[in-house]
């Protein structure tokens, strides 16, 4: 398929043969590379093309037409042309759009690479890692976490420190230093990133635009400056575009994110923290909420230094933030976790009791 026009974009064996009904129909395949207010561009084998989406505007958020998306489109010569069906998604990039609300955002579809990109212009904040970590992993992509604008760090030895600190942080995902004004650490994120799809995600000011130009080749991203009290900057890039890479392989650059809720991202959230799961399972009960609960071997790794306090901390945040999205659309869970709480708060009570000589706490043994 390498011959295909569209193999530069993707296109392989498994993506035509999902595509063979439409094409019967007489319908021509393509990637969509833009979306904006009910039409989007799509890049076909005679040339991108502009479509309506009036077609495939299901009432779930989640199946609406995104970037990355392979469709199937009108062939040449109609007027206005239709976007008339999504190929099933390989992987999908989603989150939460509200921490009120249960409705989840895509941001990209069909990606392989996942690149988190945080400033060192500012302090690392490690639980937002976490955050879009989690989100990666649940998305079927290779998260990997790029540390922008490591020219403002001239200290090799500090650098390194922030370094070590986002591996911790980052267990199994590749975490690279890169300055794309000076264009170091660029030629080993392009190689890293191969063949395939990648997102770029990241807060404004991060320097995703920047970052999508140096390994575009080009200035095919409007570029602004950040605020100098908190490194914080506008929003550059106002929709999502696929580019592609000169490398081999198309980059999603998306705008910048303020929110990074979590949307059923149980397992994400399990690996970004694989170390404590580890340990959970040599706690002496199956339901352990780490909290105090005695033979509880995640809490004996953090006196034991083992595991640092604000791993847990994240960690305990990011379960009960998921396990409340998750409740909001599924009654037999949010019974489940109003029990729980009952149950807690019992344990509480009567260990408050047994404190102050009134009694024995035992703990509810699991369900």
């Amino acid at each position: 398929m390498s011959s295909h026009p569209l193999a530069a974009y993707g296109w392989d064996e498994g993506w035509a043969d999902a595509f063979a009904p439409y094409a019967e129909r007489g319908l021509l395949p393509g990637r969509v590379v833009r979306v904006d207010r009910g039409l989007c561009d799509v890049v076909t084998e005679a040339g991108t093309v502009r479509a309506d989406t009036e077609f495939v505007v299901p009432r779930d958020p989640l199946k609406v037409v995104c970037t990355g998306d392979w469709a199937a489109v009108d062939p040449e010569g109609l007027d206005p042309r239709y976007v008339r069906e999504l190929l099933p998604r390989r992987t999908a990039f989603v989150r939460s759009t509200s921490s009120k609300r249960s409705e989840g955002q895509i941001l990209a579809a069909n990606v392989d690479h996942a690149v988190v990109a945080m400033s060192l212009a500012v302090e690392l904040d490690l639980g937002r890692v976490e955050r879009f970590l989690a989100l990666a992993w649940e998305s079927g992509a290779q998260p990997v976490v790029v540390l922008t604008k490591a020219d403002l760090v001239p200290d090799p030895v500090a650098l390194s420190y922030l370094v070590q600190d986002v591996t911790t942080t980052a267990p199994g995902v590749p975490v690279l230093t890169v300055s794309a004004r000076e264009g170091e650490g660029v030629g080993d994120l392009a190689a890293l990133l191969g063949q395939g799809t990648t997102v770029l995600l990241g807060a404004s000011g991060a320097g995703k635009s920047t970052l999508a130009n140096a390994l575009v080749g080009q200035d095919v991203m409007d570029v602004q400056a950040t605020r100098d009290m908190d490194g914080k900057g506008r929003h550059t890039t106002t929709t999502r575009n696929l580019l592609l890479l000169p490398g081999g392989g198309v980059l999603i650059d998306t705008p910048g994110l303020r929110g990074v809720g979590l949307f059923d991202a149980g397992g994400g959230v399990g690996q970004v923290f694989t170390e404590i799961e580890e340990y959970a399972r040599h706690c002496r009960f199956q339901d352990c909420a780490h909290e105090r609960e005695p033979g509880c071997a995640v809490l004996a790794a953090v006196d034991d230094g083992d595991l640092p306090v604000r791993r847990l901390d994240s960690y305990r945040k990011l379960v009960r933030e998921n396990q409340w999205i998750v409740a909001k659309s599924d009654a037999r869970l949010r019974a489940d976790i109003r029990q729980d709480w009952k149950r807690k708060r019992a344990e509480g009570r009567a260990a408050g009791e047994a404190k102050r000589g009134r009694g024995e706490w035992r703990p509810t043994p699991p369900r």
